[in-house]
């Protein structure tokens, strides 16, 4: 019987100070409670938590009323049949059952798609553009100038050059072309002159985020490269692109999310015409609320605007963490 309280006895004396009047019971105490007491009993710690808390607190707070609040607010409202003046009424899920069925929800869903695949063309002409603009010669502030000149213009200024522009009794078109082609009037053509307007300070915005992305290069991995004979599209395939990979991922994400929420231009340009054939989510959205009164139902599109947003914003999330991890 003398072994126990051997054994006891030399696991009581490898205890750290203060902790060896504590007996048997002491020595034998899980891992997990001395974590917790040594946590409990760190004062930094808790003035550390207690700072972190408040510094975040006042952005919490703001996310929670201005982002959260909101997105709650329209799900609710989707449910409801709701003018904005009468008392509002339980529909359930009628207003997605007429969203599914509605012709124009299939028509801004596919232009949505169309500015989606479009608006891809940024990022790699941005970088076109700043690839050309990073260069070391006389009068490349002034170009530099005339490239940035789109980014600070506003959307309906944007709008209302090119709706000069495609105007078919004087646009530009005309000169071009020889006779006016109604871009804007014709519903096969309208979407696209709305991208291809849209694409102009978009591309620009890529063009900055590229531009401030080159002045991080390694220059010791460069000159490494061009000392083993890199040159033209190897240097940049294989040096430069590697290391502006962060900038690509954030050029994509914001393209991206500008194509699916793209409205001003719409509604500078064509007002969502002719017919109905250059609108999109965000717009027709806009025309059942504004125009039409019917709040429930431009809620239940915003939901799925929504919907479609968070499932790509979760994607590209996911692979950030995973890239950093």
């Amino acid at each position: 019987m003398a072994l126990p309280h051997t054994v006891t006895y030399h696991r009581a004396q490898a205890l750290p100070d203060g902790a060896a009047g504590s007996g048997a019971s002491g020595a034998l105490e899980p891992p997990r409670a001395k974590g917790a007491r040594r946590r409990r009993a760190s004062p930094d710690a808790r003035r550390q938590r207690r700072a972190a808390f408040l510094f975040l607190a006042p952005a919490c707070v703001m996310i929670g009323l201005y982002v959260i609040w909101p997105i709650l607010s329209t799900i609710r409202i989707s449910f409801y049949n709701w003018d904005g003046m009468t008392p509002p009424s339980f529909v359930g899920l009628d207003n997605y059952v007429e969203l599914l069925h509605a012709r124009a929800f299939y028509t801004a869903l596919k232009n949505n798609l169309i500015w989606l695949l479009l608006f891809l063309l940024a990022p790699p002409m941005g970088l076109a553009v700043a690839l050309y603009l990073n260069q070391a010669v006389r009068g490349i502030r002034f170009v530099k100038s005339l490239f940035f000149a789109p980014f600070v213009l506003s959307g309906v200024v944007v709008g209302l050059i090119f709706t000069w522009f495609y105007d078919p009794a004087f646009g530009l078109l005309k000169l071009f072309a020889g006779h006016g082609i109604p871009v804007l009037g014709d519903a096969r053509y309208a979407t696209f002159g709305i991208v291809f307007a849209a694409l102009w300070p978009q591309t620009a915005y890529c063009m900055i985020l590229y531009l401030t992305g080159l002045t991080t290069l390694n220059a010791e991995q460069l000159e490494a490269a061009r000392m083993e004979g890199a040159r033209g599209w190897a240097l940049l395939w294989h040096v430069v692109l590697p290391q502006l990979r962060p900038t690509t991922f954030m050029a994509v994400v914001v393209t991206v999310i500008g194509a699916l929420r793209s409205f001003d231009l719409i509604s500078v340009m064509t007002g969502g015409g002719p017919f109905e054939s250059s609108t999109v989510l965000a717009y027709y959205m806009y025309d059942q609320a504004i125009k039409y009164f019917r709040f429930g139902y431009s809620a239940s599109i915003a939901v799925v605007l929504f919907g479609i947003m968070l499932v790509y914003i979760v994607y590209h999330l996911r692979r950030m963490l995973r890239n950093e991890q």
